[in-house]
């Protein structure tokens, strides 16, 4: 007995492609969004604290992320504008501007994580403090803000990668073409019955001779 195997048809797969498509446009612009306000949200906040000796006495120093590094804040800046980019390019420019916002988010939760470790910022102001240019901080301690900066970066690397794979099944920001690609037809006018002069003038409004010379 013979078995027929069923094939599905190239256009069943459609709906699910289209379904896709707008899900992950969904989950790429929620995480493109909420990452870039939260790395820059992170590097506004406390980073580290420590004390410097003036005096004799310990001196109580902060420093901000933006004191401590400013490559999150311009990272997450450039991931925002690549997250509004990928609508406003198609085919290989598109994938070039999701490899960018996927390359803005690795970058952030590095820099984000190397500044956890960095004292520079502190020892620089205890060195204006104690007015000792070779004066460091002590008893350095890091707030939890740094690994806040890098989890806003993972979900814009997250929004990059989700670009990459699905993009191409994104809308683009223009109107003008059709979903193939090839410029919408304009509608031709009908043509002017000389024996109607409203018509003629109807023409000469369009820019049209109405002669057909």
């Amino acid at each position: 007995m013979d078995y027929v195997t069923a094939v599905p048809h190239p256009r069943s797969e459609a709906p699910g492609s289209a379904r896709a498509g707008r899900m992950s446009l969904a989950v790429a612009l929620l995480c493109g969004a909420l990452g870039s306000a939260v790395a820059l949200l992170a590097t506004r906040q406390r980073w580290s604290e420590g004390t410097a000796t003036v005096a004799g006495g310990p001196f109580p120093l902060t420093a901000k992320g933006s004191d401590v590094t400013g490559v999150p804040a311009a990272l997450a800046i450039v991931g925002l504008a690549a997250l509004v980019a990928v609508f406003a390019v198609r085919r290989a420019g598109r994938f070039m501007v999701a490899g960018l916002l996927a390359l803005s988010g690795a970058g952030t939760v590095a820099a984000a994580l190397l500044g956890i470790s960095d004292s520079a910022a502190l020892d620089e102001k205890a060195a204006q403090a104690s007015g000792d240019t070779s004066a460091t901080v002590q008893a350095l301690t890091h707030t939890a803000w740094p690994y806040v900066a890098a989890i806003g970066g993972v979900l814009i690397l997250l929004a990059g990668l989700l670009a990459l794979r699905y993009g191409r099944l994104w809308p683009g920001m223009s109107g003008r073409y059709e979903r193939g690609g090839a410029p919408r037809p304009r509608r031709k006018a009908p043509p002017t019955d000389p024996d109607r002069p409203e018509e003629l003038w109807k023409a000469l409004d369009r820019g049209e001779d109405p002669t057909g010379a």
